[in-house]
């Protein structure tokens, strides 16, 4: 594979050269090749950059320098990447196809960008990849150029002295990798998991997909629930997704609106739902694990859950009250059960002993009542099949 990477800052690539990047590029499995961006400035300051049409801060990189870059670099045909804030998330799935590519291009923008014209052209000739690896700014591409070609370059056959270690990675298979240990079997007070010691090839494997499980519901749970589109109730393209801090003031909103009818059927009972503030809503979304259900970009319904001494506690079931009776509520009890970790053994909830809609529902659903929380409010559960 051969790369190519444009920049004001040469040394900032000098990296590319050390570690297994570099032995490879020894070995002639990679051709990488770093370009100053000046050498195609052509006035006295080598400028390459110019203050933004319609005003605003900052200083946006120039269209000739980067015209004639592309091409001396004869990109026809190759794939031009540009990293940018605003470009598409990097992933491993991208890294896996980039690694297909004969020739990659990075074109490593400073300041505001580099002027749009450059990339609409450069599409005319060469596949274009606007690249972000994350929500947040740096001062140029050339860290994120860094990033990507060392998460693309060890993809390469050849590259990997052990091949296998390329497939029990984080996010080879949409987990995040399990904790790994090494000799001694003791340190300072704490021990390898037996499981581990024992020479149980099964056994470690089923241990390590648990802790890649468990891992990745704990720390990245939008990986463990990622958005989806599903059908339910007799729509279709409904949104179903993990809920954000954006969502707080729908949530805050619709259960408002869907707890007037619970305190309408329990006169004198105190509904949490409708006394909380939006910093609650805010609060409970740190707290309980929350998904949401949108119908073109409406917010339909949503449910949460929260694992406590083995039991998933669901709550705040709650769906459009115009669009009840549809069976949503079903479905997304349904959903939030299969939600629950893997040390879930019992599922939980509560409801107002007036309820009679919702009993009906959760009777179907296989609960039964357990006692009262307080006068007035029921517990239910069941156990987890």
């Amino acid at each position: 594979m051969r790369i190519d990477v444009v920049t004001i800052f040469p040394a900032y690539l000098d990296p590319l050269g050390l570690s297994l990047a570099g032995k490879a590029r020894d070995k002639g499995l990679l051709d990488i090749r770093v370009h100053d961006l000046r050498q195609w400035a052509h006035d006295r300051h080598h400028t390459v950059d110019d203050t933004p049409y319609g005003g605003g801060a900052g200083m946006v990189m120039k269209p000739e320098p980067w015209g004639e870059a592309l091409d001396a670099l004869d990109v026809d045909g190759a794939t031009v990447v540009v990293t940018t804030p605003s470009g598409e998330p990097f992933t491993q799935a991208l890294a896996r196809d980039l690694a297909t590519r004969e020739r990659l291009v990075f074109a490593c923008g400073r300041y505001e960008g580099i002027d749009q014209r450059v990339l609409d052209h450069a599409r005319g000739r060469a596949e274009v990849r606007e690249v972000s690896i994350g929500d947040y700014v740096l001062n140029g591409g050339e860290v994120a150029a860094l990033a990507i070609t060392e998460a693309v370059v060890r993809l390469l056959p050849g590259f990997m002295g052990n091949a296998a270690s390329l497939v029990e990675e984080s996010h080879e298979d949409g987990l995040l990798e399990y904790p790994v240990y090494t000799k001694p079997a003791s340190w300072r007070g704490l021990d390898v998991p037996d499981v581990l010691l024992g020479g149980n090839h099964a056994a470690i494997a089923a241990w390590r997909h648990d802790q890649a499980v468990r891992r990745t519901a704990e720390r990245r749970p939008d990986l463990a629930h990622p958005t989806a589109t599903v059908s339910a109730g007799g729509l279709d393209a409904l949104e179903l997704r993990l809920a954000t801090r954006a969502d707080a003031g729908e949530l805050y909103t619709l259960q408002r609106s869907c707890w007037v009818a619970e305190a309408q059927a329990n006169p004198g009972l105190s509904i949490p739902a409708l006394l909380e503030t939006l910093d609650d809503v805010h609060a409970g979304l740190e707290e309980w694990r929350t998904f949401v259900l949108r119908a073109h970009g409406r917010l339909v319904g949503s449910v949460r859950g929260r694992l406590e001494d083995g039991t998933w506690h669901v709550g705040r079931l709650m769906v459009a009250p115009d669009l009840s009776g549809r069976g949503l509520g079903r479905w997304l009890l349904a959903y939030a059960e299969s939600a629950a970790p893997a040390e879930a053994t019992a599922y939980a909830l509560v409801t107002g002993a007036g309820s009679e809609r919702n009993l009906r529902m959760y009777k179907k659903a296989g609960y039964r009542v357990r006692g009262e929380l307080e006068p007035g409010v029921l517990r239910l559960g069941k156990p987890r099949r």
